[in-house]
């Protein structure tokens, strides 16, 4: 796949403005990272903690080159729950839904345990998965994922995303619009630093007006202690844990490909060959398993900051290091982490609208700039990855499932390989 280089806005800024451009991508990972753990029972201040210990441990581990924030990841909120509930009901307890055992003042930290010690070994897994990616080559690995396949993948991020920021905007369609139109303008019409926080000049905007109308909750903010460590959770395993959340691994590696192809294409930097693709999977799935040791959700990037890279061009990685560092500071002071969340779900869906969508028209770009001949094979192959990513399929093998991008991913590359191996016609 052929990168576009792009020029790094980040050689213009002075060091005060990557706080502020960090602080932009922590508002911008905020939202999805602490909905994980409010849906599992995990403390919301340890997901906090372990997104940035996460992200911090990925840096290192791609020489800190790659523009990227791991947060929590939403493909193992149903096998967490599955895990939990099954233990607290050995345990003598009768529930069937978190929310209500947590609302009960249940301890769940000892059933979390064991979905959380499967964490751990779901992290190994991507580790040896970027192995094997080693193993194989870059080159060979290349030919798995040619440009109507990467291209279609970065599309399909956006494309697959967009549902959701519609439904966080019809929650207030008016304060959306006004976050969006906020975000725009000073994306296009301001100058100097304030053209590269569009983010947060949209969420200022749509905060005070929801705020205005009444749409603004601080009964967690007035809740909140100012101070208080993350509550780490002992991780136990069992073979019933690994049966249920091991498998789903396999998904979050295969859109890892994407996500990472995206960056590339927005960076106009080839990150897939330099730190390397395994060095991606592997940092994601250490990542992965610190988290599971420490208690938290697994880690995976985060197309939302992504979006933010496509706005911004301020492609250093600094700026998601400095996030980190602010999802660190946050989980120790819970009064600010609940301001933050306070934020009504129509502002961020306003600011998404711009954000996925940017992510989708990245993978249109993609396609242009490679030169891709959408006739013969190729029209075929983007028409099966686009119906199978969006339409709803799902394979399902026990615990296994993959759908969406992950799905989308294996039918490009399958269907890529069979038409090259059998010569098909290109026209």
């Amino acid at each position: 796949m052929q990168v576009e280089a792009q020029y790094d806005r980040s050689k213009d800024l002075k060091r005060w403005q990557f706080i502020l451009l960090g602080l932009q991508h922590a508002f911008t990972m905020f939202g999805a990272t602490v909905l994980v753990p409010y849906l599992t029972g995990i403390p919301v201040n340890l997901a906090l903690f372990t997104a940035g210990v996460g992200t911090l441990i990925f840096h290192a581990v791609t020489k800190w080159k790659v523009p990227v924030f791991l947060g929590s990841s939403f493909a193992y909120i149903s096998p967490m729950i599955a895990v939990t509930l099954y233990y607290l009901n050995n345990a003598g307890y009768e529930y069937d839904d978190i929310q209500k055992a947590l609302s009960e003042g249940i301890d769940l930290a000892p059933m979390l345990g064991y979905a959380t010690g499967a964490i751990i070994i779901a992290g190994v897994v991507k580790i040896l998965i970027g192995y094997i990616i080693k193993l194989i080559g870059i080159r060979r690995f290349e030919k798995l994922f040619p440009p109507v396949v990467s291209g279609t993948m970065i599309m399909l991020i956006g494309l697959i995303l967009s549902p959701v920021a519609v439904e966080m905007a019809s929650t207030n369609w008016t304060v959306a619009l006004i976050s969006l139109g906020v975000a725009v303008f000073a994306r296009l019409y301001l100058k100097g630093i304030n053209r590269l926080v569009p983010v947060i000049w949209g969420i200022v905007a749509g905060y005070i007006t929801a705020a205005i109308l009444g749409e603004v909750s601080f009964t967690n903010l007035t809740g909140a202690t100012w101070v208080s460590a993350p509550e780490f959770i002992m991780p136990k395993f069992s073979l019933f844990a690994i049966s249920v959340i091991v498998p789903v691994a396999i998904a979050p590696s295969i859109e890892h490909f994407g996500d990472i192809f995206a960056v590339s294409a927005i960076a106009g930097k080839k990150f897939y060959e330099d730190p390397g693709m395994h060095r991606t999977l592997m940092g994601d799935g250490i990542a992965t398993a610190t988290a599971g040791i420490l208690g938290g959700p697994a880690c995976t990037t985060y197309s939302e900051n992504t979006g933010v890279l496509a706005i911004t061009k301020v492609f250093n990685p600094w700026v998601m290091r400095i996030a980190a560092i602010f999802a660190i500071v946050l989980s120790f002071i819970p009064k600010v982490g609940a301001l933050v969340q306070s934020i009504p779900q129509s502002v961020m869906g306003g600011i998404e609208f711009l954000l996925f969508g940017m992510i989708a028209s990245i993978g249109i770009k993609t396609l242009v700039q490679n030169k891709v001949k959408l006739d013969g094979k190729n029209l075929i192959v983007a028409a099966l990855m686009l119906v199978s990513g969006l339409g709803g399929v799902r394979l399902e093998i026990g615990n296994f499932v993959l759908q969406g991008l992950g799905l989308a991913a294996v039918v490009g590359f399958s269907a890529n390989l069979i038409f090259s191996l059998t010569k098909a016609s290109d026209d």
